[in-house]
């Protein structure tokens, strides 16, 4: 899948304006919360952010300031998956999943040395995804994604359980953010 359809995908799932009093994100359009928005440079009112700017944002802040068309060449479906996770948890938190992943299936160093989980997706993450990759073959992207899915859903029930109106999200999370 290429990053026009995973774009499109989170915009169509996302949907339109919302600012519900629960969802810490506060004010939305297309996904893009009011925060992200200001940072990436738009200054007008969230019921205004068109679909091209949300997916210029996405396109700059998600896919290409983490570095994932590296991913992509080597994982495609990780990337799709890590692109999703940092939309909705942030890159730093999907580049930490897969990190820590790598770090657990690597026996122990032996395959190729742990990485510094520092939530970048650097020239050693990539070593290191490389070196699973060919050492696990083509089952080894399932099993990362896997790995990631699985990470990304203890912090889901991690989220939910810290703050009870986050409750109001995890049914939501759960079935449309893992698998």
């Amino acid at each position: 899948m290429d990053i026009d359809s995973l774009i499109n995908d989170v915009i169509d799932r996302e949907g339109g304006y919302s600012n519900q009093a629960a969802d810490a994100g506060g004010a939305t359009r297309w996904g893009i919360t009011e925060a992200v928005a200001r940072a990436e440079g738009y200054g007008g009112d969230m019921r205004r952010l068109s679909r091209a700017q949300a997916a210029a944002i996405y396109r700059r802040r998600y896919w290409a300031a983490p570095g994932l068309d590296g991913v992509a060449a080597v994982a495609p479906a990780l990337a799709a998956e890590l692109f999703d996770t940092g939309v909705n948890m942030g890159p730093v938190a999907a580049a930490s999943f897969l990190q820590r992943a790598l770090n657990a299936l690597n026996r122990g160093a032996r395959d190729y040395p742990d990485l510094l989980v520092d939530g970048r997706l650097g020239l050693r993450t990539a070593a290191a995804l490389s070196a699973f990759l060919a050492l696990r073959g083509r089952s080894g992207e399932g099993v990362l994604l896997k790995a990631v899915e699985a990470l990304q859903g203890e912090k889901y029930l991690a989220l939910a359980e810290a703050r009870p109106a986050n409750e109001a999200f995890l049914y939501g999370w759960l079935a449309n953010r893992i698998g």
